[in-house]
């Protein structure tokens, strides 16, 4: 469970300088403003508010667009007004938090993937601020995450928009790890018998050579300790979607995908980062989706995270603690 802590520690690691005020003033303005309330899985509402801000600060927005991460529901799902939030928060906070609202409130039926696209244009033209965009991107993901307490209807249209609209979005912003989760999501949602039989093949596929990655990675890692270039090694794998619109694509079955004599594209990538100049470079494996693995060099030196005065943090936790006990 996401806690308001986790939250600043996320924060802290990039921006030790943060407001941590706005933050723990939009914390307990949100835990009031919601208290009571329960979200379709039963769980307290606040628990929603609470992991749009994560995703956010996992993507290392700003304070604000984090405030707005826990704040956005409250015009929708609240009694608070447009002028109160403008009043606590300020006018950029209040203008950010409204503009999440009237994005909530355009209902998309388009069945047409012209009519998709003029949709996602006219989205992403009403907004001043793309840190809204951002915002309710954030807010989807984590709706995502718990669409199966919805009912099927529901969860079924749901996953459709998100599908046509928000992961094309999230592609266009060039947020890569957002795209993916949204379209995995809502494919397990819009064909869970091709989701899970994809799913099944990719393990039985990655049983037989899971350490594959591991010595490509090993091998790349000897080549550049040899010739002296400081770098990471990274696999990143394709997602199940982007797997099976491969296969649907081609006309190909999983078996051929993963045959290295096959002139079908890899499932997966190894990029090599090298430093100081930051440059990289991609060759093409075929290695089993699944098999995620990060690597960085021994030489790298690890940077030491900064840290809270003890004073503060025992005031923040304490605070934290306090909200907490108004609707838990």
């Amino acid at each position: 469970m996401i806690r308001f802590e986790h939250i600043l520690d996320k924060v802290e690691s990039y921006k030790p300088d943060f407001d941590e005020e706005l933050l723990q003033k939009a914390y307990i303005f949100s835990a009031r403003e919601h208290r009571g309330q329960v979200r379709s899985s039963g769980e307290p509402y606040l628990v929603h508010p609470l992991n749009v801000a994560h995703i956010l600060a996992d993507l290392h927005l700003d304070e604000t667009s984090i405030a707005v991460g826990l704040l956005h529901d409250v015009l929708e799902d609240t009694l608070t007004t447009k002028d109160v939030l403008e009043q606590t928060f300020g006018e950029d906070v209040a203008e950010l938090v409204d503009g999440v609202t009237k994005i909530s409130r355009y209902a998309y039926v388009s069945k047409e993937e012209q009519q998709a696209e003029t949709f996602r244009k006219m989205l992403l033209a009403m907004v001043s601020d793309l840190r809204v965009v951002l915002v309710k991107l954030a807010d989807r993901l984590h709706n995502m995450r718990t669409l199966e307490f919805l009912p099927e209807e529901r969860r079924l249209s749901i996953a459709k928009e998100t599908m046509e609209i928000y992961a094309p979005i999230a592609n266009r912003l060039g947020i890569g790890r957002v795209k993916n989760e949204l379209e995995d999501l809502a494919f397990r949602f819009l064909h869970p018998r091709e989701s899970e039989d994809l799913q099944k093949s990719v393990s039985e596929k990655l049983a037989v050579s899971g350490d594959l990655v591991e010595r490509i990675k090993t091998a790349l890692q000897a080549r550049l300790r040899d010739n002296e270039i400081s770098g990471d090694v990274n696999g990143r794998v394709k997602s199940m979607y982007s797997i099976w619109s491969k296969l649907q694509k081609q006309d190909i079955d999983i078996g051929q995908l993963y045959d290295t004599s096959a002139s079908a594209s890899p499932p997966a990538t190894l990029k090599i980062v090298t430093r100081p100049s930051a440059s990289s470079i991609r060759c093409g494996v075929r290695f089993p989706a699944g098999s995620r693995t990060t690597s960085r060099c021994p030489s790298r030196t690890s940077t030491s995270r900064c840290t809270r005065r003890s004073s503060r943090r025992k005031d923040s936790r304490s605070k934290c603690r306090s909200v907490r006990e108004t609707w838990t």
